[in-house]
């Protein structure tokens, strides 16, 4: 097999993605967090906070209760962003996709140390030893 064909291959995997339930979910969820209005207001508003935050911080004479305040405000923003149901749904669509993302690559860079891409299948490895029955 040739760099064309492993491309070719790869272009292919990229088309199945494409057609996968995950990733049109991921596309969905994300359009929709783009047009809602309310949401991009909160970004918008989290942006600025941070934006003054910086801006304070970068002051010889920053006013530590400022500090506090901005702080807090861009936590309750960032709380706001993260409790929008159309956010929730962006994350879980999201996570989903970056799983079906790192189990292809896990495959792929599994085959490529020498396993049988037939058999491949990634465990569940946190890297602690600890929550681990035995390695393979």
């Amino acid at each position: 097999m040739n760099d064309t064909k492993v491309i070719e291959l790869a272009r292919e995997l990229g088309h199945a993605i494409q057609d996968d339930q995950r990733y049109k979910d991921y596309v969905a969820a994300k359009l929709a967090n783009d047009e809602n209005a309310v949401l991009q207001d909160l970004i918008g508003q989290f942006n600025l906070k941070r934006i003054s935050i910086n801006a304070e911080m970068g002051r010889k004479d920053k006013d530590d209760e400022k500090l506090k305040r901005l702080n807090q405000e861009m936590r309750d923003v960032y709380d706001k962003i993260m409790a929008d149901e159309t956010m929730m749904e962006y994350n879980r669509a999201k996570s989903e996709m970056e799983s079906l993302i790192n189990h292809v690559s896990a495959i792929i860079n599994m085959s490529a140390n020498g396993e049988n891409p037939d058999t491949a299948e990634p465990s569940a490895c946190t890297g602690s030893c600890e929550s681990c029955s035995g390695c393979h």
